[in-house]
This record gives structure tokens, sequence and C-alpha cells, in this order.
């Protein structure tokens, strides 16, 4: 049923190759079950996708839409992971098999980069109803308890090598054996089909052995990635590649790739004037890496290279090296204090199981006790073998048959632990468990990254909060709400300010911007706030606070410079005063919904001269008047005036002004806090005169 599906829809809309992708449920993994066109191996990084990857057949299904990536420049933008691994020109479509209720799958089919434009509508409804009917036919399946099972890949026919049955075959077999150059026909596996006599003279093998084999299999000397590699790029971009290599001792010979839907043509000469200065030749054969594997590797390589903090180390675990090692459960442990940390676990289906471990002393001998301290993996291929070792573990069982322990060692020291459970028994292969202890390698890296950065975060976000206020104080007459949220470059603290503070009967208000992101501009924001708070507390007036402030700034030769407005608000009055240092102009909301930019007269910014004055100016507050005083964070965007950007602001205020202060303040800052990315701090401080 898939397979001819799956060829059907290729012929119509003419693809290279394809795969149909099954859904299993627990855990929601898609997993490849046929593919034509091209070797399983191409793709073998991704046989078993998380819904969760960025890769195109996992958005199709997350999406329910046909997902079309045209060319090798739109896979780096969008799909940067897959991209590295298959840097060829190529077009792909994915399409979930889906019913309105039920999603059974995906599948996705590939062209030459040749290929001149995208899919028309007609090729686009042609893909979606194909994919619709193989979901029916797959519900059907379902509800009859048939189970649909993986099916042979396409093509699937063997290496021919027989004897030419016509008289004109047989003619261009002489013919070819009259060339002075090689000649070989590879399949789209890359097993020689057919090789001249040159061709076997020119590489040193009998032809005997080339037939049916791998072209890098047969010859030890091309068994190099890089000679793979560029088969692979024939196949994917039908364009004709070349590379020349180098035949011990020192014979160079060049290698001309035509590729077609069937196979390749290869042509083989001597290659003149080619020289690699320094280099040696490729390794015999042996035991080479073979390409798949460094596919994989390298696809893993990047995802590691996008987590950030341990819970993304401990999700990508589970997302992309599970699914590819064929793990079900894992569990990534540290060492604090001489006892077990659990960092993260995934797929247990009793957490306890995994949490009893936390605060472990390290002195209790476990499997995850003793690699952490020794460093050496462990490997249990059954239950019976790991309770032999651990008697313990009878005990604590955890519903797994098998598992992997391998040490996270990162610049020559160990930071954790990852163990990985598999639900039945399993011999791990002496490649496997070199291919593991190679991926824990990649892990401990990523791993380590992240604690360190954790740390620097906590750090951070401990050092800011202690320099913002916890509360704003309550005061008659005056209702306020503040916002903070910290610049997502950099240490992930700033130096923008804001506080509150009683002031005989009055009230003082101050916000201000420090330059940089950084533990400096933290440490000089509460230099700052200290001071006004000092300097407010002995009853210093407006235009005093600020000129005494830019003169400590200056006496503690401080380099930064420092934004700042200061007011003293009298709610009973219905007045406030207002000193400004180069900072941005406060709104002032009327009762009547009105909304006015303040932008006053000011001095120069804190810090610059020491004589510098900050004249003061008063403002008349009705009852019910709101003042809004912000950073610039608030209102700067790259190409934005900013003139524009107050006016918006100002807009947006005149329309919720009436809300409460604490629902006005999260929709002020709520397109700044959903951004992902932001340039500078955003401080914000609302004050309410009673009415």
């Amino acid at each position: 049923m898939l397979s001819l599906a799956l060829a059907s829809m290729m012929e119509e809309v003419q693809a290279q190759s394809g795969a149909v992708y099954l859904l299993n449920a627990d855990p929601p993994v898609l997993e490849m079950a046929v593919m034509a066109g091209l070797p399983r191996t191409f793709a073998a990084p991704w046989e078993r996708v998380t819904l969760h990857a960025p890769v195109p057949v996992a958005e199709a299904v997350r999406g329910r839409r046909l997902v079309w990536v045209g060319d090798a420049q739109e896979m780096a933008r969008s799909y940067p992971r897959v991209a590295v691994v298959l840097p060829y020109p190529f077009a792909l479509a994915a399409v979930p098999v889906a019913t309105e209720s039920a999603v059974y799958g995906a599948v996705f089919l590939t062209w030459p980069g040749t290929r001149p434009h995208g899919l028309t509508d007609a090729e686009r409804e042609h893909l979606t109803a194909a994919c619709r009917r193989l979901a029916v036919r797959l519900e059907r399946a379902v509800e009859a308890s048939i189970p649909v099972h993986p099916e042979p890949d396409l093509p699937a026919a063997p290496a021919i090598g027989g004897v030419p049955g016509t008289l004109g075959a047989v003619e261009a077999v002489r013919m070819a054996a009259r060339l002075p150059y090689g000649l070989c026909s590879l399949d789209l596996y890359g097993r020689v089909g057919y090789a001249n006599p040159a061709a076997a003279d020119l590489m040193g093998v009998p032809v005997s052995r080339l037939l049916g084999t791998q072209l890098w299999t047969a010859v030890p000397w091309l068994n190099d990635p890089l000679y793979e590699d560029r088969y692979r790029a024939a196949l994917f971009s039908q364009h004709t590649t070349s590379f020349a290599a180098l035949r011990p001792p020192g014979d160079w010979l060049s290698f001309q790739l035509y590729p077609s839907r069937t196979g390749l043509s290869v042509r083989i000469n001597r290659a003149r004037g080619v020289s690699r200065p320094g280099g040696t030749a490729p390794e015999a054969a042996g035991a080479p890496a073979r390409l798949v594997t460094i596919s994989q590797v390298v696809s893993l390589t990047g995802a590691l290279s996008e987590a950030v903090g341990v819970r993304d180390v401990v999700r990508l675990i589970a997302d992309e090296i599970a699914p590819t090692v064929g793990s079900r459960a894992q569990v990534v442990l540290a060492s604090r204090a001489g006892r077990l940390h659990v960092l993260g676990h995934h797929g247990y289906p009793q957490p306890y199981a995994v949490e009893r471990f936390e605060g472990m002393p390290l002195s209790e001998r476990t499997p995850g006790t003793q690699v952490l301290q020794t460093g050496v993996p462990a490997f249990f291929e059954s239950r019976e073998e790991l309770e032999r070792l651990y008697p313990s573990r009878q005990s604590t069982r955890d519903g797994f048959a098998a598992w992997a322990f391998l040490p996270l060692i990162a610049s020559g020291r160990p930071v954790g632990t990852c163990v990985l459970a598999y639900d039945a028994p399993h011999s791990f292969s002496t490649e496997e468990r070199a291919v593991l202890t190679s991926l824990a390698g990649l892990v401990a890296q990523a791993l380590d990254r992240a604690l360190l950065y954790d740390a620097k975060n906590r750090l951070a976000h401990g050092l800011q909060e202690a320099l913002l206020p916890h509360s704003l104080p309550a005061l008659p007459g005056v209702a306020a709400a503040a916002r903070y949220l910290p610049a997502t470059r950099g240490m992930d603290i700033g130096g923008d300010f804001y506080d509150l503070v009683p002031a005989r009967g009055t009230a003082a208000a101050v916000i201000g911007d420090v330059q940089g992101h950084n533990v400096t501009a933290a440490a000089l924001m509460g230099q700052v706030r200290t001071a006004v708070r000092a300097y407010t507390a002995v009853g210093q007036e407006p235009e005093e606070v600020m000129r005494s402030t830019n003169r400590l700034l200056i006496d503690l030769g401080a380099e930064l410079l420092v934004s700042c407005l200061y007011l003293r608000l009298d709610a009973a009055g219905g007045r406030a005063v207002l000193a400004r240092a180069g900072h941005p102009p406060p709104l002032l909301r009327g009762p009547d919904g009105t909304v006015r930019v303040l932008d006053l007269p000011g001095g120069p910014l804190l810090g610059v001269d020491a004589s510098a004055a900050y004249p003061c100016t008063e403002v008349a507050l009705d009852p019910g008047a709101l003042l809004v005083l912000y950073t610039d964070g608030l209102v700067e965007s790259p190409g934005v005036d900013l003139e524009e950007s107050v006016g918006e602001l100002a807009r947006r205020v005149a329309e919720a002004g009436d809300l409460p202060l604490d629902e006005l303040a999260d929709r002020l800052v709520g397109q700044d806090a959903d951004a992902g990315e932001r340039p500078d701090d955003v401080a914000l401080l609302l004050l309410r005169t009673g009415g």
C-alpha cells in the first residue's frame, strides 16, 4: 500500500525521490516506512523524527499543511540542520498524511536543483489529495486492526553484472573495452554494475572484485567520505561532479560522475599536475567512519549547538539523540557537593524512579555514581546483567530492560552522566558503543556551556533583583505600577532603574538608564538609585537632587553616562515638579483621555559636566491624571523615528489608560516581553493621582 502510493505520487509530479513516514503514537515519533529513488542512507539522520524536530516532515504534520522548500538557499534559511547534512541543490515538498480527525504520518518528495519552477496548483492539489486518500486507507486499516508495516525501499533491484544478451550490447561492451580511459556504471546505491578493463587497471582492482560492490568499498584508497559525498552530490543535484584522488603511492586519478535517475556513469583518467602540499593519501580500509554516521553526528552537532540552558540540552537529547539510537527514556545526572543531582529526565512513566536519586551520595555504589566518578562508560544489555553487578537495583526497578551509562567529559573533566534506557534487551555492538561514546562527547560540550549559562543567568537575575525595588510603597493619593525587562544581549542584566520614595508628605519618583548591559552598568545603577534616595531623604529639591547626583558620578570617576528623570509629586496639591537629564520625555494623560508629551527643558546626561544645571518644570495634575515614565528601550526601534515611536506609545496610553495600572503596564510592555530578542532594557513606571 505505502510503496504503490509513493510510486504513484512520484510519477505524477516527476519527483526524483520520496519517502512515507508513519506516526508512532507512543512516543509520538515519525518513522520512515518506505523510501524510493535514493538510498535510505541519504536520509539516515531522519529515519525517526520527533514532532518537535525542525525538519520539513515534522512541520508538515504540526501545521497540517504542505511545506515547500524550493532550493538550497531556502533550505539553509528555514532548516539549517538539514542543509548542513545535505548541502546540495534540490527542492523538497513535505505533505501530511491526515484525515479531518487524525494524523497518520507524512510524505516527502524531492526534485533535483534543475527543476525550473515550484509546484503548480495542480501538483499541489494532486499531492494533497493523494496523501488524503492514503490517510483514509490507513484509517480503515486501524479500524480493522490490520497492522501496517514498513515496506522494502524502491528501487530494490540488485546490481547488474551479467553478460549482455543482445548483439548491440555485446558490441558496446567491446567498444568500451578498447577505450584508453576507465568507465564504470554505478546504481543508485553506488554499486558497480559494469567496469571496463581500463577502469580496473587504473584503480588496481580486478573487475570481478568491483562488480556488485560499492566503489569506495572495493577500492581501499577511495574509502573516504569526501569521495562518497561527490556521489551523493551528483545524485541529489543531477549535475556532473568530479574529484581527484591519490592512488598510492603517487598516482593521481580524476573521476567524473554523470548522474541520471537510475544511477551514475563514471569516467576515470590519469590526472595531470595535481598536488596536495603536505597532504597524505586517504587511509586504507580498516575501520573508516561511514558517511551515514558522519551525517548523523553533523546533524546532532547542529542541534546541540543551538542549546542554551540545561533544559535545552535535556530536551535535545530526548528529541534528537534518543530517536536516532532507539532509546526510550533518558536521564542527565551531575554532581554537586558530593551528591548526585538530576538535571533532567524524559520518558519515564513514573518520575519517582529517577527523582529518588536526587541528593544520593556519590559513595553509593550505583551505575550512575560509578560512571560519574570514573569517566568510563557502562553498557548493560539486560536487567539480569545490571542486577548481577548492582544487586541494589533489584529493589529500584524502573521498568526498562537495557541501559547505556555515558560519562559526559568536557575539557578533561566530568560534567555529568547521560543515561539512555531501552524498553527491551539490547545488544550494544562495538560500533554502537563507539558512536554512543562519541555522541556523549558532543553532549558534554553542550552541557558544559549550558551549566555555565544557567549559572551566569542566575547571578544576573539575582543581582538585578537585589538592585531594583522588590515592591513599590503604598502612598496616599497615588497609585503606582512598574515593569522591568532586561536586554536579551549580554548578561541579561542592565542599567535601567526606577524607584518611588516617600518624601515628607509628597512622593518622589525617579527613572533612569545607565549605559550598557553588564555588571558594571548594574553596579553604577545601584549607586545612582541609592544616591537619589539619600538626597531625597534629606529634603533636597528636584534640581538639587539632579545636581548632587551628577557631581557624585563625576567624583566617582564613572566612565558610563546616565539619563534620568526625577519628579516630586504632590497629589493633594495637584501638581508635579520634574527635572530631566537627557531622558525621554514623560507622557501625561488627563482624566478626559487626552495625552500630552511633556517635552520639558532639561540638562545634559549625568556624569558629563560638573557645573551642569537641571531646570525644573511644574505641571498641574487633575484628579485621575496618569504619568507615564519610561526608558528608551520601550520606544526605540532600528529604522523607526523616535518621535513616531513616542507618538505611538501616546496613542496606546490614550486608548488603554483607563485600565487598572497593572493591566495597563502589562499591555504597554507586552510587545517587548514577547519579543525573542531585546537589544535594550525596558523600564516603565506608571503613576496615577487619586480621583
